[in-house]
């Protein structure tokens, strides 16, 4: 394999010019580089990133933690952060927490190892503390899908509460009057948030939802068609129907239509997230769309931007909105 001193003894040069021509830096004149330049291809040498790595402390890598790769919503936020890897040049480094607090941590500090130069957290369970601990050891972190107020200008998050308003509000506008959620059983941000979100624009507008008609559930199809059993087993009435994610959408669409009751001609199914499953049932889902491949993007550029050693800190704050995606899967009721 052809090394460094190699190319330096052919070019008859230090191992330290030749390292300038590779890097771009320092002073080197143009005859000389271009001939330094020309040996390196007929050489064939590659310079060593592990080396020019564990030289300045950083790589050219850049890390993303997500609690499962293999869903469809984490696989868009990766996807997302690979594209930022790509446009900056940069090789990715992928873990998964598994929805564990202690694998989360060990994921994290294994990016460490591997002297990442940014790294994406999407962290369900570690506490405010660790994660504001974490940022202030590393300045390339950044979490996405989660707002702390004392690091506001390292978190990437979407509105959550906003977005269930949206939703909710179409199918009043809609005519419809009798609701039930089926919501993650989960319950950390994102479920929470949106079933506030429901709860509020709901009580504005005069229509109690009934704790009845409230069931939690895995945040999956199986989940989702679970919980809607479990909703009409206990007899609830409802014409409208709220899920966490478009997953557990598909999955009530499937326990309503094996009850009898036709989408959306009998109750009216509304999602989150818009994933590409939704245009593949049928009905068309109508969701609500989380942006999560951009703010991954936005998440990836913002981190490899705090991890340069010259960038000040700023207060700017990173606020995304879900946006409502109509389809077929509501109907507008006819008084």
């Amino acid at each position: 394999m052809v090394t460094i001193n190699d190319v330096a003894k052919v070019a008859g040069v230090s191992i330290a010019t030749v390292s300038r021509v590779i890097h771009n830096k320092g002073k080197v004149g143009d005859v000389c580089r271009s001939r330094v330049k020309k040996i390196i291809e007929e050489l064939g040498y590659r310079p060593n990133s592990n080396a020019s790595s564990l030289a300045s402390r950083t790589s050219n890598t850049i890390g993303v933690v997500t609690p499962t790769v293999s869903m469809s919503f984490f696989g868009s936020l990766a996807s997302g952060v690979e594209k930022g890897a790509r446009e900056n040049n940069l090789k990715l480094l992928m873990s998964n927490s598994l929805y564990e607090t202690e694998s989360e941590l060990k994921a994290i500090e294994s990016l460490r190892d591997n002297n990442c130069k940014a790294i994406i957290l999407h962290s369900e369970y570690s506490d405010n503390k660790t994660l504001i601990k974490l940022a202030s050891e590393i300045p390339g972190l950044v979490i996405i899908n989660r707002y702390i107020p004392e690091i506001a200008n390292r978190c990437v998050w979407l509105d959550n509460a906003s977005g269930s308003e949206v939703a909710t509000k179409h199918l009043i506008d809609t005519g419809h009057t009798n609701f039930a959620v089926v919501t993650s059983i989960y319950q950390n941000r994102d479920p929470i948030c949106r079933v506030e979100g429901i709860k509020k624009t709901l009580e504005n507008n005069g229509i109690k939802l009934l704790a009845t008609n409230v069931e939690e559930g895995s945040s999956n199809m199986q989940g989702g068609e679970q919980a809607v059993k479990a909703l009409l087993a206990k007899g609830c009435k409802f014409d409208a129907l709220l899920a966490y994610n478009d997953l557990m959408a598909i999955g009530a669409i499937h326990a309503l239509f094996d009850a009898g009751l036709r989408v959306p001609e009998d109750v009216s199914v509304i999602g989150f997230d818009d994933l590409s499953v939704g245009l593949a049932c049928r009905p068309r889902l109508t969701t609500m769309h989380y942006p999560v491949a951009e703010m991954a993007l936005y998440a990836t550029n913002l981190a490899i931007k705090l991890s340069e050693a010259n960038t000040k800190p700023s207060k700017q704050t990173h606020l995304f909105i879900a946006d409502l995606v109509i389809r077929d899967s509501v109907k507008t009721k006819t008084l």
